[in-house]
């Protein structure tokens, strides 16, 4: 029954050189990550609360953090050819760890698209009707989820039509509602909202895809070089949050208002429509291929069986389905907060070991040979989830600087630190059972 589901795409192997794509081919699935309609809202929402010089700034602090994040983890995506949570069991982390990671990751992720239902429901409720906003999520929900059972080739298809769509209606949205000001005024007035200070704008925008620049490897392990995990990441992430990160600040500014929906529907009418269905599915389905990946990890983990990938990604479209329609987007602000000082940590403590460390990385490199994945891990590093526990305390609970780079920093050193003192120690061993070799390129 499983396997008639969609796909498994190398959930639990490595993807071999025959199934790996050009790096165009991947960066377009990375600015339609960055440049989603959540975008839209994260602007306004820094927008309604900040001008627009101070929000230049934190969209650049914010954007520098996550270059960083996600050319190191992506490196090692590509290197190994592995998902994230596969990966975490060799960095630091050992097979117990990765399947906190892949579960947190699962839960995170499945909120995000539910989130990102939401954005949709209400756009659909208001300019279609018919159904409530609570039965549209449903349907969007559903909608994407059909297309992430088939995998990576049918996500890269997705992103060809709606990238270029929404890129498309966005500009003829923002020309038309700033057409109607006058655009020196916008950037020099005041903030519309209650303000938000440098470090909490800064924040939101390193939080609002700190998560998707940790799961970098679930993406990058479809490119083919090292250059172009940085090549997309410049063009990506720098275009997609400037872009449509500050075209967001100003339209909150031109509107004033943070509801994304509001600017839309007052900018282009029935057009806020296709928006609407372009901006979300592009990333919706990275959210749910992604939570996919990370709760087949654990599942293996934790049960020893193999579960299938489009099965599972089946029933957690369904649960982020029903998330969007029970209002989870009205907690969007405390979620990014969360997630900015929560996942830090794990790419701290990954490039760390990968890069600096490198406890396992002998044994990453000899599988690679082989073309597998290791034969073994370490059931669990104790000093790692110390390590991650403290990171993220520090940046929730210290009022200095800014609480993301803050927490991974603070992960990245102690992890190292605990390395050159002999303490990152694995306790037990795990046959990788739950894995088999990677087919032939």
């Amino acid at each position: 029954m499983a396997s008639a589901v969609g796909v498994d795409d190398y959930a639990l192997t490595r993807v071999p050189d025959s199934a790996r794509y050009s790096w165009w081919s991947v960066a377009v699935q990375r600015f339609g990550q960055v440049s989603a309609l959540s975008q839209f809202l994260l602007g306004a929402t820094i927008g309604f609360g900040m001008s627009f010089g101070n929000a230049v700034l934190a969209f650049t602090l914010g954007s520098v953090i996550l270059e960083l994040i996600t050319i190191l983890v992506g490196v090692i995506g590509v290197r190994e050819g592995l998902t994230t949570s596969m990966i975490a069991r060799w960095t630091g982390f050992g097979r117990g760890g990765s399947a906190l990671i892949g579960l947190a990751i699962g839960i995170s992720l499945i909120g995000w698209f539910g989130i990102q239902s939401a954005v949709s429901a209400q756009g659909l409720a208001a300019l279609v009707g018919g159904l409530p906003e609570w039965g549209w999520a449903l349907v969007f929900g559903l909608v994407v989820t059909a297309i992430v059972v088939r995998g990576f080739h049918s996500m890269a298809w997705t992103a060809y039509l709606m990238v270029p769509a929404f890129l498309i209606l966005v500009g003829w949205s923002v020309v038309s509602e700033l057409t109607r000001h006058d655009l020196g005024a916008l950037v020099a007035s005041a903030p519309p909202g209650p303000q938000l200070s440098l470090l909490q704008g800064t924040t939101l925008v390193a939080g609002g895809f700190i998560v998707g620049a940790v799961i970098t490897p679930d993406m990058t392990r479809f490119n083919r070089t090292t250059g172009d995990v940085v090549k997309q990441t410049l063009v990506g992430v720098t275009l997609g949050e400037y872009v449509i990160g500050l075209a967001g600040v100003l339209l909150a500014h031109a509107v004033g208002t943070a509801q994304i929906t509001t600017i839309v529907t007052s900018s282009v009418g029935w057009v806020g429509l296709l928006i609407v269905i372009a901006g979300t599915m592009k990333i919706n389905d990275w959210n749910l291929y992604s939570s996919g990946l990370g709760v087949v990890n654990f599942i293996g983990t934790v049960s020893g069986k193999r579960a299938h990938r489009g099965l599972v990604t089946a029933v957690l479209g369904v649960v982020g389905s029903v998330l969007a329609a029970a209002g989870i987007l009205s907690k969007f602000t405390d979620f990014l907060t969360v997630l900015g000082v929560a996942f830090p940590p794990i790419a701290g403590i990954m490039v760390a070991e990968y890069f600096v460390v490198k406890q396992w990385r002998g044994t990453l490199e000899e599988a690679r040979a082989r073309g597998a994945v290791p034969t073994d891990a370490p059931v669990w590093v104790p000093a790692t989830i110390v390590v991650w526990i403290a990171a993220a305390l520090f940046g929730e609970f210290v009022d200095w600087g800014l609480p993301s780079i803050n927490s991974l920093v603070v992960a990245f050193v102690l992890y190292v630190a605990a390395g050159k003192l002999g303490l990152v120690r694995g306790v037990g061993r795990s046959a990788t059972a739950d894995a088999e070799p990677a087919p032939a390129a």
